[in-house]
């Protein structure tokens, strides 16, 4: 009977050192280098045996938690084979848990025959303890709250200097008392894991400031997590002890290696055949279903076992809540095609550590077949971009859209209600990192990216936004007015949509990021949040929103109403829509009655949302004498503001 050391992958650690196992089927001879503390100059060298599982192995006595190390790989290059190897490249292991520096882009990383050991990253043996493991926390119908660790934390005056733009800032107090103000229920940190800037990025004295261009999916960057995975610990524990959860936001779906021209930095050098997805016939041709220059085999049963084993390594060590997905068809996608039930996504429901976390899709990619909306299997919640862009033309004023939003409103049953599901799984959001702010929203109709050096033709053309008069920065005191009462709007809209909902950082606030609608690069003011002129009218509105969320149940329910009570529409009169209201392109007003439960009370009422985008205040009649404006208590004078979302609760 083998050991339980041989059955696994990366390092572990033995009673006398250490035992070292790696995955290659193509490579002619892989070896471990191991370096000094500073990880500098280089120790000992140990050549691995390859078993007939392809694990190359190899047992180290004398060495304990805090060893650098690395590997080379030895065999044939020939890329347009899809052969990479080059025993001067040194390599970071795929299951890497700690490195001793940051990723660094330069020109040697892509060039045969040159010894780049001065360049990568080594990896860091680590111990890392168990995690206390409780049930995720986001409620059905929960609010996740997208945020980039540095951009959000940087310029937070009362957080220490050198804690700022860390995952241990987001466990200060004066960020937990933000997110507990405005009623989040899960954060959702944009990736913290290793990464690499993309190469045309230093010509330009530009940085990601995103991390969506990862390495090593296992290693948490040294830049925003300078305590490893005991830092992430002690930060999730911190925000559970405050009653918010944490997900991750993980990209499996490419490396920081790029395309054939990019940097051999771990699975190329190792694999690049097995690792990654190429065009049938042509294994030097990269497949790019991602549109950043490969795409990883997550089918390959060697890649699955790294993805389910990292997803593991977070929950059992870091006691993480879930995952988000990036471009997730990629995980789910085969040589025919995307499919739902899928080995890679199948494991991740099956395995014990994994089945009860919160998974979210963001389902699309740019592959064939890669708009995936609707069609992830159960409990995956996806990303909804069919509700971001009807609530945006609801609002931005387009003509035939009063039925679309109601669709939205009521969970998108057009898209989840396939297969014969009951329930929603979707995940509304007005806007995400990748976009114009909701600020912007209203500010902009045009994207205005110069800053990222690319002429302005980076970013989505279609963002379904205006600007209220003047585009972009202005002083004028009406026009600022209008644009914060669009966005007061807008966030009414979101909250009152049933389904999980999103908000991204300092929308709640009036976050501008100056138009960019792509500030993956911008690691700068650009994209940080200034706490000194966050809108605090905004914030309060926002606060309110969420209480109202949380304390009529209609809004935590993701069933699909049945329309038996539960729900009904109604016209600016107060009698039920009729296909003439719902027919009219132009029509400004809309009701939505629901019938719920008051956890306050513990009564069953109605609540009224009612919703004006006419540029005019309208009447709005509702049935019966018993209505008041929430959560003023003022009674309902039927009168609804232009540009405005009422909610109003009949005694």
């Amino acid at each position: 009977m083998p050991k339980p050391s041989d059955l696994r992958l990366g390092v572990t650690l033995t009673s006398d050192g250490a035992d070292f196992a790696v995955w290659s089927h193509h490579a002619g001879r892989i070896e471990l280098c191991l370096f000094d503390a500073e990880g500098k100059k280089e120790t000992a060298r140990h050549r691995l045996v390859r078993g007939r599982d392809d694990i190359h192995r190899v047992s180290v006595q004398g060495i304990a938690v805090g060893q650098r190390y690395g590997y080379r790989a030895s065999g044939t290059y020939d890329p347009d084979r899809g052969l990479w190897f080059d025993p001067s490249k040194l390599l970071v292991d795929p299951y890497a848990r700690e490195l001793d520096r940051p990723f660094r882009h330069d020109t040697k990383l892509s060039v045969f025959g040159v010894d780049t050991a001065d360049l990568v990253p080594k990896a860091i043996l680590t111990s890392d303890p168990l995690a206390k493991i409780r049930n995720p926390i986001l409620p059905p119908g929960g609010f996740i709250y997208e945020v980039a660790v540095k951009p959000f934390t940087i310029l937070h005056p009362d957080i220490p200097e050198t804690t700022r733009g860390t995952v241990a800032a987001l466990a200060h107090p004066s960020v937990i008392a933000h997110l507990k103000k405005i009623g989040v229920d899960a954060i959702e940190l944009m990736p913290i894991t290793a990464w690499i800037d993309e190469r045309h990025l230093p010509s330009l004295k530009l940085t990601n400031g995103w991390g969506y261009n990862p390495v090593a999916f296992m290693a948490l960057d040294p830049r925003l997590c300078p305590g490893g995975v005991r830092e992430l610990r002690e930060t999730v524990s911190a925000l559970h002890q405050a009653g918010i959860g944490v997900i991750l936001d993980l990209v499996f779906n490419h490396t920081g290696e790029s395309d054939r021209h990019g940097a051999t930095l771990s699975m190329r050098g190792l694999d690049n055949l097995s690792y990654y997805r190429h065009v049938p016939g042509e294994p030097g041709h990269l497949v790019n279903d991602t549109g950043t220059g490969n795409t990883v085999a997550c089918d390959a049963p060697q890649v699955r076992r790294l993805i389910i084993d990292t997803l593991r390594h977070f929950v059992v060590h870091a006691g993480v809540d879930g995952f988000r997905f990036d471009l997730a068809p990629v995980i789910g996608r085969t040589a025919g095609g995307f499919e739902p039930e899928g080995e890679t996504l199948k494991a991740m429901l099956a395995d014990e550590a994994l089945k009860d976390r919160v998974l979210i899709a963001e389902p699309w990619d740019i592959g064939p077949g890669g708009y995936q909306l609707g069609n992830f299997p159960a409990p995956f919640l996806e990303w909804n971009d069919r509700a971001r862009d009807d609530i945006r033309r609801y609002w931005r004023g387009e003509r035939w859209t009063t039925g679309a939003l109601a669709t939205r409103l009521a969970g998108s049953s057009d898209i989840f209600a396939r297969h014969g599901r009951q329930s929603t799984r979707t995940v509304n959001f007005l806007a995400a990192h990748d976009g114009f702010t909701l600020m912007d929203l209203v500010s902009n109709e045009n994207k205005h990216n110069q800053a990222n050096g690319e002429e302005n033709r980076d970013g989505h053309n279609d963002n379904f936004s205006w600007n209220n008069g003047i585009e972009g920065e202005t002083d004028d005191p009406v026009i600022l007015e209008n644009r914060r009462r669009d966005v007061e709007a807008l966030l009414s809209t979101l909250f009152a949509s049933r389904g999980t909902i999103m908000l991204t950082m300092g929308d709640e606030a009036g976050r501008s990021q100056r138009g960019n609608n792509n500030a993956y690069a911008q690691d700068n003011e650009i994209t940080w949040l200034d706490w000194s002129t966050i809108d605090k009218t905004l914030v309060e509105h926002t606060a309110t929103l969420a209480a109202i969320r949380k304390r009529f149940a209609v809004f935590s329910e993701t069933g699909f109403f049945a329309g038996n009570g539960d729900i009904e529409w109604l016209a600016g009169s107060g009698q039920p829509m009729e296909v003439g209201d719902w027919d009219n392109p132009d029509n400004p007003v809309l009701g939505m009655v629901l019938a719920s439960l008051d956890r306050k009370t513990g009564s069953k009422i109605r609540l009224a949302v009612l919703f004006n985008r006419g540029h005019e205040q309208a009447s709005f009649a509702l049935p019966g004498w018993g209505w008041k404006h929430f959560p003023s208590g003022d009674l309902w004078n039927q009168v609804l503001p232009a540009r405005s979302v009422r909610f109003c609760i009949e005694e």
